[in-house]
């Protein structure tokens, strides 16, 4: 995977925050095995002191935000703590679904394998879903969790029966246009490959207070990979 240059997923910046536009397939962080490139070490690169202020998991990609200094890591870590941010993000999923704000409360605990499940004695965990797209087999759903537990969105929309498309982990199946493309033809001794190669989950916008009181949303466009799903399901609704 070619590294994106840092500047160029810039959303918004001012003296206190970065807002950047997460590609998938990086992470925001460290992660548990040796030295992969993360959001944080790109950052770094050019901010001394950035600190990522939340994650998005490796496959998400979208709207993520970094302080620059840590009174404002602090002054955004409070409104996540106080569930004042709020936080947008659009997946594609299995199925066709009408759903008008829509609240899911569903509890939800880590396990030890980098999974969670919904579990009656986990933490609460609350997600407004409603639909902005159906097609032929599957939905465009706008989800809003309310609380940031670890695989939230998934979870709760597996939960509803409308699970990300390509999020096996979790009840997707893959993607292959084969499924609503009737004169699909491979040639021979080629095998069709998953159109998305991650789930399809994006977070497509971020509000939250500035240094200075004043409310910001920053809208993060669809990286090409989900621009093109979207784009090809339009066509067979």
């Amino acid at each position: 995977m070619k590294l994106p240059d840092f500047q160029d997923l810039i959303l918004f910046e001012d003296e206190d925050y970065i807002v950047i536009n997460k590609p998938p397939f990086l992470a925001t962080l460290d992660e548990r095995f040796g030295g992969a490139p993360n959001i944080l070490r790109l950052a770094r690169e050019r901010y001394d002191d950035v600190q990522a202020c939340h994650r998005l998991d490796k496959e998400t990609s979208g709207s993520l935000a970094l302080a620059k200094n840590p009174a404002a890591y602090r002054h955004l870590a409070m409104q996540f703590e106080d569930r004042k941010v709020k936080k947008v993000y659009h997946a594609a999923a299995w199925g066709v679904h009408e759903y008008e704000g829509l609240r899911v409360e569903r509890s939800i605990e880590t396990t030890t394998k980098g999974k969670a499940r919904l579990a009656f004695k986990g933490k609460p965990a609350v997600t407004l879903v409603r639909t902005l797209e159906t097609y032929a087999k599957h939905t465009l759903l706008e989800c809003q969790p309310i609380t940031g537990r670890m695989h939230q969105i998934r979870l709760h929309l597996a939960y509803l029966q409308a699970p990300i498309i390509g999020d096996t982990m979790y009840g997707g199946e893959e993607f292959y246009l084969s499924s609503l493309k009737k004169k699909f033809n491979m040639k021979e001794g080629e095998e069709e490959q998953p159109f998305i190669k991650r789930f399809a989950l994006h977070a497509a916008s971020l509000t939250f207070a500035k240094m200075d009181g004043e409310s910001i949303t920053i809208e993060a466009p669809y990286p090409k990979d989900f621009r093109v799903l979207v784009d090809t399901l339009r066509q067979y609704q």
